[in-house]
């Protein structure tokens, strides 16, 4: 099969491996009939995060068609079509009877490895490093889901790929991130970060009740989505902090949602220690969103953060009596929940693409959209297109682009 290879720092290139087989009863094979880049790729791609190999399958947003099930797989059969969350649980332990999901103690075989990181092990990631297991990503035309009985989402209703691809990590993320925000019926939002969980964190607060969201970016492109999401823009170049306080009547936002994460820019401090390997993260938008945030309010972060980080106000939180949130999303809770707002028509998560193509336009897609160019804010991959099926360069929202994902599903697996 074809895959998206890691080979190291800004390398990636679309490869043939070998197929995925059953290891353990509870696996299952999906034939990947979608899959996407995220944000969280890019920090692989950047080599930021640690204990990536060369030959390490990318991706972690993906869905498709179940091919073959383990003995242990009671809940699906060959022919159903699933999303797959991109973390990997048990369902049996303490974290995920108490939906943890993400803190599963059972799914990651580098548990050892991780503990020593972070404390405590947590839960197997695909595509995302050794340190989360080593498994192999949804960048491709196939993939080993393990404890399929767990994870993946049935799909049982003519809801097209890209309204539901989205499942697979983004939407949930951005709308965990909201949720952590313990919104009240008219409170104040302000959003760090217009790329895609930022866009579903927008619009996933002004569902949960929000009176007004307030999106902070620098890319134009970005901002505008956050417009037509009903956010009130705010320029990352200005001075965010006087501007939030004239925004609220002096108080500051009610939560603060950090959507950047570990590469945040901003900081010519950050800059140079993160290049010398003196710390791992730029925290310079957690630091802004901590100083913004009203007293008693709530920063939610569900920008990814790796390691350590330097020069972080806590005395400052502290003083305010902030509440902070924060963590990988625990996918099995939201799913479901969400699939259902996706079929009441209250959210169409497709807004966010802006690119389709091939899987082997992969290697320059990475770069795009590391570069934001061309308008890039979501990538979508179609794994077994045909070079005329979808354009192999950068495709924008052109109708034509969007005719392969839009066919009857049954067509479009035919093709392939």
């Amino acid at each position: 099969m074809k895959a998206v290879i890691w080979n190291g720092k800004k390398d990636v290139r679309v490869e043939t491996v070998p197929d995925p087989r059953l290891l353990n009863p509870r696996d299952a094979i999906v034939k990947i009939t979608a899959t996407a880049i995220c944000g969280s790729d890019l920090h692989l791609y950047n080599g930021f995060v640690p204990s990536m190999k060369a030959g390490d399958i990318l991706g972690h947003e993906f869905m498709g068609e179940v091919v073959e099930v383990g003995p242990g797989v009671k809940n699906l059969k060959p022919g159903d079509r699933v999303v797959v969350p991109f973390c990997i649980a048990c369902g049996d332990c303490f974290y995920c009877e108490n939906e943890l999901w993400s803190l599963c103690d059972n799914t990651n075989p580098n548990a050892t490895v991780n503990a020593k990181m972070n404390g405590y092990q947590t839960a197997g990631l695909f595509g995302f490093s050794h340190l989360y297991g080593g498994y192999a990503g949804g960048q491709a035309q196939y993939a080993r889901v393990p404890f399929a009985d767990v994870g993946p989402l049935k799909i049982e209703t003519n809801l097209s790929d890209e309204q539901v691809l989205f499942l697979s990590d983004i939407f949930p993320t951005g709308y965990m991130a909201a949720d952590n925000c313990g919104i009240k019926p008219g409170q104040i939002v302000a959003v760090w970060g217009c790329g895609p969980v930022g866009q579903f964190a927008i619009r996933s607060a002004y569902l949960l009740g929000a009176g007004k969201v307030i999106a902070i970016d620098n890319v134009a492109e970005r901002l505008r989505m956050a417009e037509e999401g009903g956010a009130v823009t705010v320029s990352s170049d200005d001075d965010v902090h006087e501007i939030l306080k004239d925004m609220t009547g002096g108080r500051g936002p009610d939560a603060c949602i950090d959507a950047v994460g570990m590469e945040a820019h901003g900081s010519t401090y950050d800059n140079v220690k993160q290049s010398l390997r003196l710390e791992t993260d730029r925290p310079y938008v957690l630091r802004q969103a901590i100083r913004a945030c009203r007293k008693g309010g709530v920063l939610s972060i569900p920008g990814l953060y790796s390691g350590v980080i330097d020069k972080v106000p806590f005395g400052i939180a502290f003083a305010k009596g902030l509440a902070l949130r924060m963590g990988q999303t625990h996918m099995h809770k939201y799913m479901p929940r969400l699939l259902q707002r996706i079929e009441q028509n209250e959210i169409d998560p497709s807004f966010v693409i802006t690119h389709r193509l091939r899987l082997e336009s992969a290697p320059s897609a990475y770069t795009m959209f590391l570069e934001k160019r061309n308008g890039c804010i979501k990538v979508v991959l179609d794994p077994h297109a045909r070079k005329s099926d979808v354009p192999a360069a950068a495709s924008g929202r052109r109708p034509e682009a969007r005719e392969v994902f839009s066919q009857p599903r049954s067509k479009r697996l035919r093709k392939a």
